[in-house]
């Protein structure tokens, strides 16, 4: 195949900066390089790794599986319902540069979501949220190449399957499956959500009592700069741990012993935990083992302090909750894919 290459370094290619190295790599600008890999039955038969910014990855030294790097671009408002302005981007576009592009239109729903890294393509597949919203609230389709049939394919919120930090995507329905383009329903009767109470206190505080979507964009990118370290600064992949969700009765059992654990009360009756109060109460914040470190302003972010490799990052990792499950009997699941 014309366009593929061998040995190529991933060490740009991830925000963890581990330099790591891709057996095959493929750039891809356009569906049909995708179409011509699935006809070729050598090509066609290799393990596929889909890379879009590389923020939600933790890469080993070396990737023997075909790296399809997603370079797709665009951006555009495709149409109109009558509850929403419609406007797809294409999988290899920079997230917050999208929601830049959307804010830019007038158009409000995605400024919860500022300033996360990564691209289009992978918002789905992680089901990204922050600040009290997620991609399935304003998600309406996307267009995906099926290497199964060989063929695109459309895919509804049901089809995609979305849960917390998560998506069919992830699982083995959805290994076939290479999200191309992303298809967003944005209200045209929006309202700002500011059910986070750190987001509702900051623009309180600077006296804006009905912020425009703009606003709240402003307000989320100052907050996550003051709280998350620049992967051009210092390699990260953001949040390395999923909130935990634990039964009504576990919780209760925490806060005989912990009064002020940080807990959000789910529909069901489960609780949602805070995994930065619980790794920060085990006493990991700002700590080290070998060249990988938790932050200092920030226990859920894990960070490279200069030339730690995937293993390390992981002895870390696994570290932390060994550390959470003995003291609060909580097992803490990663949230970048492991490769």
């Amino acid at each position: 195949m014309q366009d593929l290459a061998f040995d190529v370094s991933l060490q740009s290619f991830n925000t963890f900066g581990i330099a790591s190295r891709a057996r095959r790599y493929l750039r891809v600008t356009d569906a049909r390089q995708l179409a011509e890999l699935a006809r070729d039955p050598a090509l066609a038969a290799l393990p596929r790794l889909v890379l879009g910014g590389g923020s939600n990855v933790l890469l080993g030294d070396s990737v023997e599986a075909l790296v399809l790097h997603m370079g797709l671009p665009g951006s555009e408002i495709v149409g109109q319902t009558p509850d929403a302005t419609l406007v797809r981007a294409g999988a290899g576009e920079n997230w917050h540069a999208f929601v830049l592009f959307t804010l830019a239109q007038g158009l409000g729903g995605l400024e919860n979501l500022s300033l996360i890294p990564g691209t289009v393509g992978a918002s789905p597949i992680q089901n990204i949220g922050a600040y009290g919203a997620e991609i399935k609230d304003v998600f309406h389709s996307l267009t995906a190449f099926d290497f199964a049939s060989g063929a695109t394919r459309t895919m509804t919120a049901a089809d995609c399957r979305f849960g917390y930090r998560d998506s069919i995507f992830k699982h083995p329905e959805g290994k076939d499956l290479v999200v191309l383009d992303v298809t967003f329903a944005l209200p045209r009767a929006w309202a700002p959500n500011l059910r986070y109470a750190e987001l509702a206190q900051a623009l309180a505080a600077d006296g804006i009592l009905e912020p425009t979507p703009r606003q709240v964009s402003d307000a989320v990118i100052a907050i996550r700069r003051r709280k998350l370290p620049d992967p051009a600064e210092i390699g990260n992949a953001g949040s390395f741990f999923k909130n935990p969700v634990v039964s009504g009765e576990h919780c209760a059992r925490l806060l005989d012993s912990w009064p002020d654990l940080v807990h959000h009360r789910q529909p069901d009756g489960s609780e949602k935990l805070a995994a930065g109060w619980l790794i920060d109460r085990c006493g990991w914040k700002g700590k080290s083992l070998g060249r990988a470190g938790v932050y200092p302003k920030q226990a859920l972010v894990l960070v490279n302090n200069g030339g730690a490799s995937g293993e390390e990052v992981m002895a870390l990792a696994r570290a932390i909750q060994h550390d959470v499950q003995a003291r609060f009997g909580v097992l803490l699941e990663p949230e970048p894919v492991m490769v």
